[in-house]
């Protein structure tokens, strides 16, 4: 029961963190040019709802992430929140007034598949019994960690030099930043009970508080990233592009951070497979978006 209640928090999270973004997405476009090219961030956050869409995808969608890691770890939850892309795409459609076309329905339907797919995987983290404290383990994340910074930096180097490339350059940093906070979320969660009961040796108050700089680090970032790939960028690469490095990292999280072996023969494909239609459909559902660059 408890596997099947942190599957309906990673999808609950899933949706709430997608319709956040589509209420922000709305504010930008809604923008005038001026306050674009000069007091972007500003102008935002004077928009009440630019700050709606920040409390659905920050506050809300957050704490069913913080949640469903309790019960089935890092490694399933961002495939099972893919669920919300489909919020992406109903929203638009809401928005402006028109009907699905059958490319976007079968973009759906690879998704419904792709949850099925990776909820049977059972590729499960227990973050309450792991031990974090192991140093195997904390050199993996070091130098995990230390990569996805070397690529982050790579991209943001990358996009100052060939402008042509900076909205992907940036949805694809958007998307390192969260696959980041998507595994040093559970090394919180995972020391949290002993912070807080007082019951904590040293390296796990050191973990708590990386781990907690790290995760308000990422979400500033990835937002700050993503709202700027808006600007050069239309919606239905950006969205899509992001989902990249979010859908294949937790795979290699477990493998090459956890260390722990696959439940059957048939899990890993399970997981990569459902991976795979994820990132098909999420290019199939991207092409709704386009819409809402004409929403003025």
């Amino acid at each position: 029961m408890s596997y099947l209640y942190g599957v309906f928090l990673a999808i609950a999270s899933g949706i709430s963190n997608n319709f956040g973004t589509l209420l922000q997405k709305k504010v930008v476009n809604d923008l005038p040019t001026e306050a674009k090219e000069q007091r972007f961030f500003r102008s935002l956050v004077k928009k009440r709802m630019w700050l709606l869409g920040l409390l659905f995808q920050i506050a809300i969608g957050t704490a069913f992430f913080m949640l469903a890691q309790v019960y089935i770890g890092p490694a399933l939850i961002p495939g099972l929140m893919a669920v919300g892309l489909i919020v992406l795409a109903i929203g638009s459609v809401k928005l402006i007034g028109e009907t699905l076309t059958r490319t976007e329905v079968i973009g759906i339907t690879l998704i419904m598949t792709a949850i099925f797919t990776i909820a049977f995987s059972g590729l499960v983290i227990d973050i309450v019994v792991f031990d974090f404290l192991e140093t195997g383990f904390l050199t993996r994340v070091a130098l995990f960690t230390s990569a996805l910074i070397v690529m982050i930096l790579i991209l943001e180097a990358s996009h100052r030099r060939w402008t042509k490339i900076r909205a992907i350059a940036r949805a694809l940093m958007s998307g390192l930043f969260i696959s980041m906070s998507n595994y040093w979320i559970a090394i919180l969660m995972g020391t949290i009970v002993h912070v807080f009961d007082g019951t904590f040796v040293l390296l796990e108050l050191g973990l708590f508080s990386i781990s907690a700089a790290i995760l308000v680090l990422d979400n500033i970032f990835a937002l700050g990233t993503l709202q700027s790939a808006f600007l050069s960028g239309q919606a239905n690469l950006i969205i899509p592009i992001q989902q990249v490095p979010i859908q294949i990292i937790p795979g290699l999280v477990f493998l090459l951070i956890f260390f722990l072996p696959a439940p059957t023969a048939l899990s890993l494909v399970l997981f990569f497979a459902g991976v795979g239609l994820i990132v098909m459909s999420s290019f199939l559902l991207g092409r709704r978006q386009v819409a809402l660059e004409a929403i003025k």
